[in-house]
């Protein structure tokens, strides 16, 4: 929830940015426009004065020129011609600047190229009256400065027509730059108006996501803090459940996921609690009864092993061979039945006793258990590495007697090598109780561990099937494990691991 909010977030400051972009974009370009449009026009409008200048400067001076000679004429004074030199040097100048300027109006250009030819039609007339030392009659004098007098009335009159297109074009112009000038502030004022406007609403708009983002920064701690807790709670059910205490209970009465999985553990720790009280009952109830039973089978069984060799010490005289056989197979019967009843005892006794934890070391309770069960004709190699620690010593040493006398029972070929290993694991021990008899098929390795399960003959005496079932579940009680790695011909090895 929290990476689609951010998301949701950046998207929605990445759009105002682009907008706001764009807008600042679209109004520098109208603003540019605006601008722009004044300019030209402003160019415009400069270059129409420009040919009224012009225009007007060679009517001027045509005319400037026509009074000089006049001058000239009445007074023979030759300062009077001064103007008319001045017009020879201007007028041509003149005429190209404003050819120039109207080079993009064919009208304006087709009025210039007429009046041009009646300025050099001025010129031609002017000329012969400037030279007075020629001889001239008064008519041809008169003649001359009538046609000097309509020339330069063909010139005001085209001189108007110039100034009229132009003025046109001007006023064309002037309003345009009027336009113009009105729109660029107001163009520019709404461009800048529209850019604070914008910068703001992004401003509002951040300032307001960071502001959600920060109330749903804190919802989502409030909620992670309750899903831990409420994960807490979980895990300490579970964690108790494991160490067997089936009566905790979970008071979570949301409804949701979780509510409902902490509903369903308080079920299941309610079911367990039944289940593992019937069976707790059920298991005392065997035990109970398989101690009863082994006691009191005891006392029959002495009983009839007495008769027994009462026969064989009062009547051995009258005593046939074929009889005494039969006794003999009495005798190992119920000595096989009374190692069948000690084995039960044991069994029944395992996890009924309190344990006593002192500190052990492995490699004298090794010594002293070979001692007791492994024959001399046996060698056991003890490893260097056997620990010293607090355990309960009257189970390790029984699960290293049955084991130990497992291996020399079961070897079949006399003297044999034995071996126990150790390595520490972490939080147990490992053991390797090995030896070189005669193996034990991989079909059978979790069948050896069950009750009354023996791979011998029945018949033989020491053949019960109770001492590996002793010993898993010494192990059991103790938290460990044990496993068995053999084949048929290669001995066996135990491995078992023993809590710290």
């Amino acid at each position: 929830m929290n990476i689609k909010s951010n998301t949701k977030s950046n998207t929605k400051i990445i759009v105002g940015f682009a907008l706001a972009v764009g807008v600042l974009l679209l109004t520098a370009a109208a603003s540019f426009w605006s601008i722009r449009g004044l300019s030209v026009q402003t160019r415009n409008v400069e270059h129409t004065y420009q040919v009224l200048q012009e225009a007007e400067t060679i009517t001027a001076v045509l005319k400037d020129a026509q009074a000089g000679t006049r001058g000239y004429l009445l007074t023979g004074d030759t300062v009077y011609l001064r103007p008319y030199s001045m017009a020879t040097g201007q007028l041509p100048a003149a005429l190209e600047r404003v050819q120039a300027l109207t080079v993009d109006n064919p009208d304006q250009r087709a009025r210039l190229d007429s009046l041009r030819g009646l300025v050099e039609q001025e010129f031609r007339i002017l000329r012969p009256l400037t030279e007075i030392k020629k001889a001239m009659s008064q008519s041809a004098m008169q003649t001359l400065l009538d046609t000097d007098r309509q020339t330069l009335r063909q010139v005001r009159l085209l001189y108007a027509r110039i100034k009229t297109s132009e003025l046109a074009l001007l006023a064309q112009r002037s309003a345009l730059q009027d336009v113009f000038e009105k729109a660029t502030p107001i163009v520019v004022l709404v461009s800048a108006v529209l850019a604070v406007l914008i910068v703001v609403w992004l401003v509002i708009k951040v300032v307001k996501e960071l502001e959600d983002n920060r109330r749903l920064q804190s919802e989502l701690a409030e909620v992670n803090a309750q899903v831990s807790r409420r994960i807490a709670q979980i895990r300490k059910l579970a964690e108790q459940v494991v160490q067997g205490d089936y009566t905790v209970k979970i008071t979570d009465d949301a409804e949701d996921n979780l509510g409902g999985l902490a509903a369903s553990l308080n079920h299941m720790t309610q079911t367990l609690e039944g289940s593992f009280s019937a069976l707790e009952k059920r298991n005392r109830e065997l035990d109970q009864f398989a101690y009863v039973a082994s006691h009191d089978l005891k006392a029959p069984l002495r009983g009839v092993t007495t008769i027994v060799k009462w026969i064989e010490d009062e009547l051995a005289a009258e005593l046939s061979p074929q009889l005494r056989t039969y006794l003999d197979q009495m005798k190992g019967r119920l000595a096989r039945l009374e190692d069948l009843i000690n084995g039960l005892l044991a069994y029944a006794r395992v996890g009924r006793t309190a344990q006593s934890r002192e500190a052990v070391n492995v490699q004298q309770l090794l010594t002293a258990v070979a001692d007791l069960v492994v024959p001399p004709d046996f060698t056991l190699r003890i490893g260097p590495d056997m620990p010293t620690f607090e355990t309960d010593r009257l189970s390790l040493q029984q699960v290293f007697t049955n084991l130990l006398s497992n291996a020399v029972k079961y070897h079949q070929r006399g003297a044999g090598q034995l071996e126990v290993k150790c390595q520490d694991i972490g939080r147990c021990y490992e053991f390797r109780v090995q030896d070189d008899g005669p193996g034990i098929a991989p079909e059978y390795h979790q069948k050896i561990f069950l009750l009354f399960q023996t791979l011998r003959d029945r018949h033989t005496a020491e053949s019960t099937g109770i001492g590996l079932s002793i010993v898993q579940k010494i192990i059991n009680e103790q938290q460990g494990t044990i496993r068995v790695e053999s084949a048929v011909g290669q001995g066996a090895g135990f491995i078992f691991t023993w809590p710290k």
